[in-house]
């Protein structure tokens, strides 16, 4: 098997973090305009409330198209290679972004701005769907078995690293501007901003090896590539795709509400400033990015299940406690409880690239990876602010959302009991026996 040398994989770490650092900027600028600006600037009405809903309806359609995104880059990603998928995934989700940045809003263009916000998020959507995958992949096929939890939690870390990006420009903004300014033009700097972060990230991405273990199957297969890896995946590895849907679940929706629902709550029912929510999450963000690579290298040790366990439990705990403090209004007590949050969000965020790289073979793992993590998604983190606003609109109370991040967790257990322990696993064997097994 071909082996990377240190210096390619830390090149190779370097390019998946700063290119998905890059697309989930994009992201997720989205998603905290979708709370602070959209519902004023594309869906205005006469109750705020509805307007945020409006808004994060387009925020949520942008996860309906994760799942496709994930089926096409996810199919070609197995037959021509993870470096190609990565540069155009990588430059459609630039563009979208740009472009919002340049939409006009509702009271210049009317119906038509909501309709083309929407189509530009369906392409975010499109684009963060395959980017994942590919990202996570390169590394952990390039990576050596003993260390793999650890290099491939760097891919990850440009996650919260985008977000971090994301929710400081808009902190910025937003501290610098009066509120009339930034909803007439302010909140445009950031979308145009990610035509200069896309540029860096594509000549970095460019510049990467394609992954060995990828070149190794695709020269054993000659002219007999994989024709529909998807076909293969859900008719033989069904149980595999169904655990990493289950362990996506609390991951994925208990971030959107620690981020995104948490802007919601603090300006519509605390009353507090947007700066206070944003400049917690960025306190946190930066937290969180440094402590995934130490989730991941401590599921090296103890394996993935252990730790995966320990944040999916820790969270549903969590939620019980996480509102209260926010009730506070105290800053620095918000910003706690926001970076435990995330911290224990990392325990899951951490092991996961390499826990789900080691349910899949070669010639499938793509399509594999992308569409157990992509559909959970439309169940979790699409739906999730929308539940919980909606569960604090009905009731007045948060407390039916702590039980709804509770039953996601809940969830996650049950799917990381079931799965085996992958830790350890070489890539390179796709004759090796399935990782799922009926029983813990």
């Amino acid at each position: 098997m071909t082996t990377t040398s240190p210096g390619s994989l830390r090149k190779i770490i370097g390019a998946s973090m700063i290119g998905t650092t890059v697309e989930w900027y994009d992201f997720f600028l989205y998603t905290s305009a979708a709370t602070l600006v959209f519902n004023k600037v594309f869906f205005p009405t006469s109750n705020p409330t509805n307007g945020i809903l409006l808004s994060l309806g387009t925020y949520a359609l942008g996860f309906v198209a994760r799942p496709l995104g994930g089926l096409v880059f996810g199919h070609y990603g197995d037959r021509l290679g993870r470096k190609k998928l990565l540069v155009i995934s990588l430059l459609m989700m630039g563009v979208a972004t740009f472009l919002i940045g340049l939409l006009p809003s509702y009271a210049t263009i009317g119906i038509a701005a909501p309709i083309l916000l929407t189509v530009l998020r369906l392409v975010q959507g499109f684009a963060i769907g395959g980017e994942w995958g590919g990202a996570v992949l390169i590394v952990s096929e390039h990576g050596s078995a003993d260390r793999r939890g650890y290099w491939s939690s760097w891919p990850q870390a440009g996650v919260p690293a985008g977000n971090l990006l994301a929710t400081a420009v808009l902190a910025i903004l937003a501290a610098t501007q009066s509120d009339e300014a930034f909803l007439a033009w302010g909140w445009r700097i950031a979308f145009l901003l990610s035509a200069v972060l896309v540029l860096i990230g594509l000549w970095i991405r460019i510049s990467i090896e394609e992954s060995p273990i990828f070149l190794d199957a695709q020269a054993k297969a000659g002219d007999k590539p994989e024709k529909a890896p998807i076909v293969r995946v859900l008719r033989h590895n069904w149980r595999e795709v169904l655990i990493a849907m289950g362990a996506r679940i609390a991951e994925n929706g208990t971030y959107y509400i620690i981020t995104g629902f948490l802007l919601v709550y603090l300006t519509t029912e605390l009353g507090m400033s947007r700066s206070t929510g944003l400049n917690a999450v960025v306190i946190a963000s930066a937290v969180h990015l440094v402590s995934i690579p130490v989730w991941g290298a401590l599921s090296d040790r103890v394996g993935r299940r252990g730790v995966y366990l320990f944040g999916a439990i820790g969270l549903g705990v969590w939620a019980f406690v996480f509102f209260a403090m926010l009730d506070s209004k105290s800053f620095w007590v918000i910003a706690l409880a926001v970076t435990l949050g995330l911290l224990l969000h990392g325990a899951m965020y951490g092991p996961q690239a390499a826990f789900f790289s080691e349910l899949f073979d070669t010639r499938v793992r793509y399509s594999g990876a992308s569409i157990g993590y992509q559909l959970a998604s439309l169940g979790a983190g699409a739906v999730a602010p929308l539940i919980a606003t909606a569960l604090l609109v009905d009731t007045g109370s948060v407390l039916p959302v702590s039980i709804y991040v509770a039953a996601m967790c809940l969830i996650t257990v049950v799917a990381v009991v079931l799965a085996s322990e992958t830790r350890g696993r070489h890539l390179g064997q796709d004759d090796v026996r399935a990782s799922v097994s009926g029983t813990a």
